[in-house]
């Protein structure tokens, strides 16, 4: 299974996985299912980390790329076809971020992981983490 995890839940994986739910621990822990970090999300952390809402032991690019190296997270780039599908997404959640990872999810017949429930009203697979 190919797991899009929400920026949310990649950044808790790392630092307080006790805050996701025993059956999201086990899907991500699982060596058959492929755990991805979608560029958007390493956007949105660099943007906080910029505007001092996200506080890491070191820059954003150090940060990701070693963590995603330790979990085993596989990087997903963004695409001109991802981004032309938000497009064809009703305004069901306006956090340009979480569009995107939608319409990601939709065009890599992947499943969605977060905890933002509002991304139920979309036409995805979804797991809520909590």
């Amino acid at each position: 299974m190919k797991l899009i995890l929400d920026t949310h839940i990649w950044l808790w994986m790392q630092v307080e996985p006790s805050r996701l739910n025993q059956s999201v621990i086990e899907l991500i822990s699982d060596t058959g299912n492929e755990v991805i970090l979608s560029a958007a999300s390493s956007w949105e952390i660099a943007i906080k980390y910029a505007l001092g809402r996200l506080p890491l032991p070191v820059p954003p690019a150090d940060y990701v790329s070693s963590r995603m190296a330790r979990s085993g997270t596989k990087g997903l780039p963004i695409e001109h076809r991802h981004a032309l599908q938000v497009a064809t997404l009703p305004l069901h959640h306006r956090d340009p971020f979480d569009r995107l990872l939608v319409a990601q999810t939709q065009l890599e017949d992947a499943t969605l992981v977060s905890k933002d429930k509002q991304l139920q009203a979309y036409d995805v697979p979804l797991i809520f983490a909590l």
